[in-house]
């Protein structure tokens, strides 16, 4: 920070005889030392570089002060580092360290044009802002709001970014597939009230490979959760199979995407579907013996009892189709649990206990994604007025839940973080106080003596420097 910060004096309550006080002026000391790991993952990957070649920027260069790449840099690593608003910006730009991070030629921010401006870094909230509002039509001419985002392009970087991640192609993979909610308070474009939910809301779909996010669309909340989730796959398996193209691909979603329409395009297209199947009394009358061997074994056990049965079924009017159904008796303390799942997959290749347990409850580590993405991420920051900026909000949180998500594959396997969220990661290796010396051939960042973590900083960091930096 400045060093002209407010020295009014703190006093807090004493230690002992000692008085204890306060002060804003501790000169250049950051709060977030530790997001240098995140700029470190950037010069490998060059996610952010690429992120910002999405955009069209229809500025006039001899007036430009803050580069796209710049700003794209500080608004994704900013929300990567825990900053949800953009009014945090405003004294976030002071920040030196930031400045390194956003690849700022001039981290003291010094050589600004205006006498006003020097000493800060970075943009402010109103040049992010116009980054966000910026209208899909804009161009030259336009006044104020002249860099526009091209979303196809960077739905095609988050499969290219998955594909990357894999030395090898593998032999099989299983994309998950979600909605959830994403609660609104305001009066923003495409507000409904959803009965599920109870409160307005936007209904956004995820699609995750594991831990390697493929999509995040922003939907109407008045519609079918599974609205959409064909013409996603078909772009998304098309890419895949583009490069990989012997990979079996297996799509896996909750009782909320079995659809006619959906199994259909699987099944045209070769790909591979487990899904959860709401029960009903025809699918109940299936399951009535295992039922009742269920009960015995929880009479005579007192502890929660399963058994499986494979069988095919089809809907009297919804399905055009018979398909393999398993079903799971399950008798516990408070009495009859069925559950069953819709699949393509043959008996053959996985029995029924297997699919329903190893495969299809696997699906539940994908909320754990999306939650991190809301909880940690501000996925559901989306207050602007117009759904295609939100929908931009919604994208610079994903891309920096990327970051952090390459952070954890390449610089924590093997260390305690290495299946830590990403508020976890932030808290402990981000959140790192840390003093700023720049001079004309040196930036020196000098971290906290105290940190309780510098030994896994110094492994994580090593572990990075061994990976090549990407020309």
């Amino acid at each position: 920070m400045r060093t002209e910060c407010n020295t009014e004096r703190m006093e807090f309550h004493g230690l002992g005889r000692r008085t204890v006080v306060g002060r804003f002026d501790g000169g250049r000391i950051s709060s977030d030392g530790g997001g240098v790991l995140l700029r470190e993952v950037e010069r490998r990957t060059h996610i952010l570089k690429r992120l910002a070649e999405c955009f069209t920027d229809h500025r006039d260069p001899a007036l430009i002060e803050h580069t796209l790449e710049s700003l794209i840099n500080q608004r994704v690593i900013g929300i990567g580092l825990g900053y949800e608003d953009l009014n945090d910006h405003d004294a976030l730009r002071n920040d030196p360290l930031l400045g390194v991070l956003g690849e700022v030629s001039d981290p003291t921010g010094g050589t600004r044009k205006r006498g006003r401006d020097r000493g800060c870094t970075l943009a402010g909230k109103s040049t992010l802002n116009r980054l966000e509002l910026t209208p899909r039509d804009a161009g030259a001419g336009s006044r104020y709001k002249k860099i526009v985002a091209e979303p196809a392009k960077m739905d095609e970087l988050l499969a290219d970014l998955f594909l990357e991640a894999y030395p090898e192609p593998p032999l099989e993979i299983v994309l998950d597939v979600d909605a959830t909610d994403d609660r609104l308070h305001g009066h923003q474009e495409g507000r409904f009230f959803h009965g599920y939910y109870r409160h307005y809301c936007y209904l956004p779909l995820y699609i995750f490979c594991g831990e390697h996010l493929l999509c995040a669309r922003l939907r109407r909340s008045d519609q079918d959760g599974a609205a959409g989730t064909a013409e996603e796959m078909e772009r998304i398996v098309g890419h895949i199979r583009r490069a990989w193209p012997e990979v079996r691909i297996v799509i896996r979603g909750d009782s909320g995407f079995c659809r006619e329409s959906l199994m259909e395009w699987c099944e045209a297209k070769s790909v591979d579907y487990v899904f959860g199947l709401a029960k009903n009394s025809r699918l109940k009358a299936e399951i009535i013996a295992e039922m009742e061997e269920a009960k015995k074994q929880h009479e005579t056990t007192r502890q929660p009892a399963r058994v499986f049965k494979d069988f095919r079924y089809q809907t009297l009017k919804t399905w055009s189709r018979e398909r393999r159904v398993a079903g799971k008796a399950e008798y516990l303390a408070k009495g009859e649990n069925p559950r069953f799942v819709v699949t393509s997959l043959p008996a053959e290749t996985i029995g029924a206990r297997a699919l329903y347990e190893d495969l299809y409850c696997a699906r539940g580590d994908m909320e754990n994604r999306i939650k991190e993405q809301q909880l940690s991420l501000f996925a559901d920051r989306t207050s602007t007025h117009e759904m295609h900026s939100n929908q931009l909000r919604l994208y610079f949180s994903s891309f920096a839940y990327v970051l952090v998500q390459t952070l954890r594959r390449l610089g924590l396997e093997g260390t305690e973080l290495e299946k830590a969220q990403c508020g976890t990661i932030r808290l402990k290796l981000f959140k790192i106080g840390a003093s700023i010396r720049i001079s004309v051939r040196r930036i020196r960042i000098a971290f906290s003596e105290s940190y309780p973590y510098h030994e896994l900083f110094r492994r994580i960091l090593f572990k990075l420097q061994k990976l090549p930096v990407r020309c």
